[in-house]
């Protein structure tokens, strides 16, 4: 997990420009934000300057004093001078006169970051990876790769959390393939996204026995389980920054949502066969992203799964029609995938010395590396 969060306390009485912040806040790697009521100590105070000037900055002062409370941004629509010296005096870091640009906040945050860096002398803070598992038309596998490569990859001792999203509209099976029963799917949480922090996730996720945390997609699609990509966005923001590895089972499907998710994909596993009509999708598709200008052609991995070595077409064929490097290939093994697949449990839980096992794990050898 994401460590050496910066600790933010809102005192923030209007409620629009409380969510401004919020959400700014949520867009920027390596901040949590506390609740109002949180005895931890806050490193980073943003308060808003009300009527009762003198009284406000005294009660800022005797927090700073008291070591309770690290740095100060102030948030006002006062502009008079003198209260600018007064505030200076206190010791603030930052003061923003409303109204208030995003990028304003950004700067200031990002500020705050490389002062905390400078002084412990490291990165301070880390950033997970996102693995989007994309397949070339329906049936290549790629529930079954997400799902074992997120389980394998909680076997690796540098890997502290992992995360399992299902956006396979509708039809989602993660589920069913680590036999568990989800308290919520993601379409759940566009009503409450701009409440969602570390705290709140981690109640939403449900945990399979190998430790991954699982987001399903909706059972159905109705209005509340509709979302946006800006909804999206703020979800895996949040998700990189709690856990190490976030991977996404995308299946096939090209909206304004699986967009967002490339867009935002560190790692593209673009599933294939070694077959014609599979291998022509995945030409069509690297040509669309090509089109699009990301994922960047270095980050687009292609995994032949259910590989046979005496196949009538080589990888070298794949390679020629696709004019790209075959990434991984994953053996054939149908009989021990299906096992594990009606028994509820990843490979490596029903089938851990079998060689398609093995694979996996060595595939995420070779992804966290």
């Amino acid at each position: 997990m994401a460590e050496d969060k910066i600790l933010v306390k809102l005192l923030i009485k209007d409620p629009k420009l409380k969510s401004q912040f919020e959400n700014v806040l949520r867009s920027v790697i390596g901040f949590n934000i506390q609740g109002a009521m949180s005895k931890e100590r806050t490193d980073l105070l943003i308060f808003e300057l009300g009527d009762e000037i003198d009284k406000e900055l005294k009660y800022i002062k005797d927090l700073m004093n008291s070591g309770e409370v690290g740095e100060v941004y102030f948030v006002s629509d006062h502009s008079d001078q003198t209260v600018l010296l007064q505030i200076i005096r206190t010791g603030a870091r930052e003061f923003f006169n409303q109204p208030i640009k995003d990028e304003e906040i950004k700067q200031a945050l990002q500020e705050c970051i490389a002062r905390r860096i400078k002084i412990e002398g490291r990165k301070a803070f880390k950033e997970g990876k996102i693995i989007n598992v994309i397949g070339s038309k329906g049936g290549v596998g790629t529930t079954t790769i997400a799902v074992n490569l997120a389980v394998s990859l909680t076997e690796r001792k540098s890997i502290q959390s992992v995360a399992l999203i299902d956006m396979n509209l509708v039809f989602g099976d993660i589920p069913l393939f680590l036999e568990i029963e989800p308290k919520y799917n993601w379409g759940e949480i566009a009503n409450r996204i701009s409440r969602l922090d570390d705290t709140l996730l981690k109640h939403i996720l449900s945990v399979d026995a190998s430790g991954v945390c699982v987001l399903p997609s909706p059972s159905y699609l109705s209005k509340q389980h509709m979302t946006t990509p800006e909804i999206i966005e703020q979800l895996l923001i949040l998700m990189r920054q709690v856990f190490d590895f976030v991977i996404i089972d995308w299946g096939q499907s090209l909206d304004v949502i699986s967009l967002k998710i490339l867009e935002m994909s560190d790692i593209v596993l673009l599933v294939s066969i070694l077959s014609p009509p599979p291998l022509l999708n995945t030409n069509k598709l690297l040509r669309t992203f090509r089109d699009l200008g990301y994922p960047p052609d270095e980050n687009i991995k292609i995994v032949l799964n259910r590989y046979l070595t005496k196949s009538k077409m080589s990888t070298k064929d794949a390679e020629a029609s696709l004019n790209k490097e075959i990434f991984w290939t994953i053996p054939n093994d149908y009989q021990t995938t299906v096992n594990a697949i009606n028994e509820g449990k990843a490979l490596v839980q029903v089938a851990p010395r079998k060689a398609i096992t093995n694979n996996f794990r060595q595939l995420a050898t070779k992804l966290s590396a």
